[in-house]
């Protein structure tokens, strides 16, 4: 049992040092739980993005509506909303003093039945158990299972820290035309501001690794798209944290094999749409975690499983869902979507209108009843 033995970790990270940057995450529901019974959620309350208002924009950058940002990512009071790079800063700080980080180091090989891993620069080594919670595009999945995981929703997303040149404060907006999304905002105390560029993928795909390729394509699809949104190109192409993929999820039959368990977007990415990626790799670890501590592994991999998959599944339709809202069709969609949420909040029966939009977000986030440990 792993209460009655000392267990020694390894993380192995591909960047060579923390990473500061990334996008604004979400933690809800069964992970703010999580947190809670980590003792790191006062923490969290104090790196909040503090994010006020979210505002669509015409081609002329006029605001069309306002909206609560809370309201408009369907965010419960409980919820936490902070930057990717100050969760990591936190678990890191949390552990560097007994966990060994092998930073700038990759997994090549691995067998899944002994545990015997090899590295790009390290000596070989064995271990116990080896999870696997290296992302999308995850090498020790591969390693492990084999096959493609990969559920592509047909589209790409791109993301980059640009000069904020509009000064927005704690404000998000929002310039949607005919299959192409901007997505532009500054959080608290960052003099920065984060883009996210949204389209369908083009014919024949893309080389995930050839960056001016990648660039390429966001000059083909959004150059003269309208509003701010050739300034952001080129403020993009400049940025140190240039990010660009499909919009995928991961779809597995099982989540471990042998020796090896995975969890996070490895396991069962539900794609940024869902907004619960990072909810979903907190939740899982727990699970996996609790279940470690009182079963042998193959029982407990078991058991993970078969509490995480109605949580998955829940979760990543819901990915699925939002996606087909957030990439308008026509400029009528645009223009209605817009129109709803201008007049939404003087409708009568408001609350109850917001409550069945937003019941699905927080069913898929309570998807779960965690186990006591």
């Amino acid at each position: 049992m792993a209460d009655q033995v000392r267990v020694r970790v390894t993380v192995v990270e591909r960047a060579p040092e923390l990473r500061a940057g990334g996008y604004k995450i979400d933690i809800r529901g069964a992970a703010i739980d999580v947190v809670e019974r980590m003792g790191l959620k006062d923490r969290l309350e104090g790196l909040e993005t503090d994010m006020r208002f979210m505002s669509f924009v015409n081609g002329a950058g006029k605001r069309m509506v306002d909206v609560p940002a809370d309201l408009f990512m369907g965010r419960g009071e409980a919820d936490l909303e902070v930057m990717r790079g100050d969760l990591s800063r936190i678990l890191y700080d949390e552990t560097r003093g007994s966990v060994e980080y092998l930073f700038g180091e990759i997994v090549t090989g691995m067998d899944a039945d002994t545990g015997e891993v090899t590295f790009g620069q390290a000596a070989p080594r064995s271990f116990d158990l080896v999870f696997g919670a290296d992302g999308l595009h995850s090498a020790v999945r591969e390693l492990a299972l084999g096959g493609d995981a990969l559920d592509d929703l047909g589209h790409l997303v791109s993301i980059g820290t640009v000069p904020n040149h509009l000064e927005l404060d704690r404000w998000e907006l929002i310039y949607s035309v005919p299959g192409r999304t901007v997505n532009l905002y500054s959080t608290a105390g960052s003099a920065d501001a984060k883009v996210l560029f949204l389209t369908a993928t083009p014919d024949g795909g893309f080389d995930r690794h050839d960056r001016p390729g990648q660039l390429q394509i966001l000059e083909d699809r959004f150059r003269g798209a309208g509003w701010d949104t050739d300034r952001l190109l080129d403020g993009i192409a400049q940025a140190d944290d240039f990010y660009f993929d499909t919009v995928s999820q991961v779809r597995l039959e099982r989540y471990s094999r042998g020796r090896v368990a995975l969890l996070g977007d490895a396991a069962y990415c539900p794609s940024f749409a869902s907004g619960q990626g990072t909810s979903l790799a907190l939740v899982g670890a727990y699970v996996l975690a609790g279940e470690l501590s009182r079963s042998e592994p193959a029982v407990a991999f078991t058991q993970y499983e078969r509490l995480m998959r109605p949580y998955v599944e829940q979760n990543l339709k819901l990915g699925r869902d939002n996606l087909g809202r957030m990439v308008s069709k026509s400029k009528l969609q645009s223009w209605f979507g817009a129109q709803m949420l201008r007049v939404l909040p003087r409708m009568p029966g408001k609350d109850a209108m917001i409550a069945k939009v937003t019941k699905p977000i927080h069913d898929a986030a309570r998807a779960i009843e965690l186990p006591q440990h």
